[in-house]
């Protein structure tokens, strides 16, 4: 059994209310331009109406690859891939989507406490074509990052999140734009008592950027490889600031399952 000792203060990263709360991307991050076509924006719908955006991959034509918080309770999904999709009318945005399919989460999915199996699936109904897809990670290959420590480690972080956030009284200077953002962040915490073996701690400050709201589900490649280390998860303040929260997804459990949707 995995034992994964997130403690309970850790707070969602994604589920964006598209009518009640601005749009919220990669925090001091660079616009990703063509460098990650695989990296595509997800609007849920619940009951037939657009309810929360996430991010995401593909790691086939067919499959792509989030987070389970952005999965759950989704009866299906609108896929933009375009990198810059902020002209919402040019992009039949977020009703008509580039591709449009079916979502699921980690059988072991939780709301309650999302963080432990916090991987989700969305299955395209028709093919996307590219040259390079994301890549899954080997069986525990993330293990190797504790032994050969922290200083080494390094991470590409991509999303269509907010790319500022500010407490609720000055929520005024939030920068929420649907523009693919890329940013470059350090190993912070792997493997310990508050991570568990089942989530990362990264780096998330002016130097190296993070993630922040509507990043989730988004990838963290490991180093700047198509290796997919780990899936947005969570954070730890709302100013998106000192660290971001990735689920790993080097372990048995979550490999196995995503294999089921390759096949």
């Amino acid at each position: 059994m995995r034992h994964k000792a997130l403690a309970a203060v850790v707070a969602a990263l994604a589920l964006i209310g598209l009518s009640a709360a601005p749009a919220q991307a990669i925090t001091d991050g660079v616009p990703d331009g063509d460098g990650h076509p695989e990296v595509g924006l997800m609007v849920a719908f619940v009951d037939g109406a657009p309810a929360w955006r996430c991010s995401g991959t593909l790691i086939s034509p067919t499959v792509y690859l989030t987070a389970g918080h952005c999965t759950s309770g989704a009866d299906h999904v609108e896929l933009w891939f375009d990198d810059d999709v902020r002209d919402a009318a040019a992009h039949g945005y977020p009703f008509t989507g580039e591709v449009s399919g079916t979502p699921y989460a980690h059988p072991q999915y939780d709301d309650a406490a999302f963080y432990l199996y916090d991987l989700g699936v969305v299955v395209l109904d028709e093919a996307v074509e590219l040259d390079r897809y994301g890549a899954l990670p080997a069986l525990n290959q993330l293990d190797a990052l504790a032994k050969t420590g922290k200083k080494a480690a390094t991470f590409t972080a991509v999303g269509y999140g907010l790319q500022k956030s500010f407490p609720d009284a000055a929520s005024w200077k939030d920068e929420a734009v649907r523009l693919r953002m890329v940013s470059t962040p350090k190993l912070n915490q792997i493997n310990t008592g508050f991570t568990g073996d089942g989530s990362l701690l990264l780096s998330n400050n002016a130097h190296t950027g993070g993630t922040c709201s509507g990043d989730s589900g988004g990838p963290n490649f490991l180093g700047s490889t198509n290796v997919i280390a780990g899936v947005t998860s969570f954070g730890l303040n709302s100013a998106c600031a000192g660290t971001g929260g990735v689920y790993r997804v080097d372990r048995a459990d979550d490999l196995d399952w995503v294999a089921t949707f390759l096949d």
